[in-house]
């Protein structure tokens, strides 16, 4: 029986067919920088709030958070450059924009993007379906303009979408959403034209969820990257899987933080059998080679 809202087929890990990523790796990894700009005094929607405390500004919040962008991005650069590690950014498009320094650090690494809203203070929860077809002409535009990159993805602008999002995301070009964390494999989204898949992003291992909302450091933060990657490293040998660790500037690259990342990257890298990849990567070689074996495996289960 479907459950709601029936975009994505339920296929126990235990009974799909296996995954194996390119040269036998075990484990897919990828990492995302979430590189953001908060509007100073951003409109009210009437639905979302976009600062938690009010009445406007909230200097606290928005200079926390432009701190990652003036210091916290370049101090987070070295263990992502001493590691080779080519990441797949959740970007607010209007930071190419603002920021062409970071831009810039961006296009030189050949990084990857997906997209995260123009600014993380405009959320798609009340577009129609018209306004959310010119957002996303407007960030493909934007993005091919700064880095002559295909946008391919995305992660909504404060994880915030439509009943529509899946199905306007295929028809522009997109190829996978990180929006659902229910899964350590891609898998297919049921959308009225093209393909989608989810790509696994996580809540888990995410410098915001531990950090600055459960109030965890960063030891704590380090010691769960890595027993996730133990655990999925040991899985992956049957069927491979995906882990992604999300990262913000304004919080990893605090002083007394970014020595956790160098941990975090020192302990997995010096694995064998790790795919260090994007999710726009991890999308292509997924739809290339999985997608329509495994929507004919859901089929199979249905009858």
């Amino acid at each position: 029986m479907p459950l709601p809202p029936d975009r994505v087929d339920y296929s126990p890990i235990i009974e799909r067919p296996a995954i194996k990523w390119p040269n036998e790796a075990r484990i897919a990894l990828w990492i995302s920088p979430n590189v953001e700009h908060y509007e100073y005094s951003p409109d009210f929607d009437g639905n979302r709030n976009p600062w938690p405390r009010t009445p406007y500004p909230d200097v606290q919040q928005y200079s926390y958070r432009d701190y990652g962008n003036r210091i916290g991005f370049w101090r987070m650069l070295e263990p992502l450059d001493e590691y080779n590690i080519k990441c797949c950014v959740s970007l607010n498009l209007a930071v190419l924009e603002h920021f062409p320094e970071i831009a810039e650090a961006m296009v030189q690494r050949n990084w990857d993007f997906m997209s995260h809203g123009i600014y993380n203070t405009r959320f798609l929860n009340t577009y129609s379906e018209e306004m959310e077809r010119e957002f996303y002409r407007d960030c493909i535009d934007t993005l091919r303009r700064h880095t002559g990159k295909q946008l391919k993805g995305m992660l909504g602008p404060a994880i915030s979408g439509t009943v529509a999002t899946p199905d306007l995301m295929a028809e522009a070009g997109l190829v996978y959403h990180t929006d659902w964390v229910h899964d350590d494999q891609p898998v297919p989204i049921k959308v009225n034209s093209g393909k989608l898949v989810s790509v696994p992003y996580s809540i888990e291992l995410n410098d915001s969820s531990v950090l600055r909302d459960n109030h965890y450091e960063g030891d704590y933060f380090a010691r769960i990257c890595k027993d996730q990657f133990d655990r999925l490293y040991e899985e992956g040998a049957e069927s491979g899987r995906v882990m992604c660790i999300a990262l913000h500037p304004f919080l990893i690259g605090q002083p007394h933080r970014v020595k956790y990342l160098d941990d975090i990257l020192s302990y997995i890298m010096r694995h064998d059998g790790v795919w260090q990849t994007t999710a726009d990567e991890i999308a292509d070689y997924y739809i290339a080679n999985y997608y329509d074996q495994v929507v004919d495996h859901a089929a199979q289960l249905k009858k």
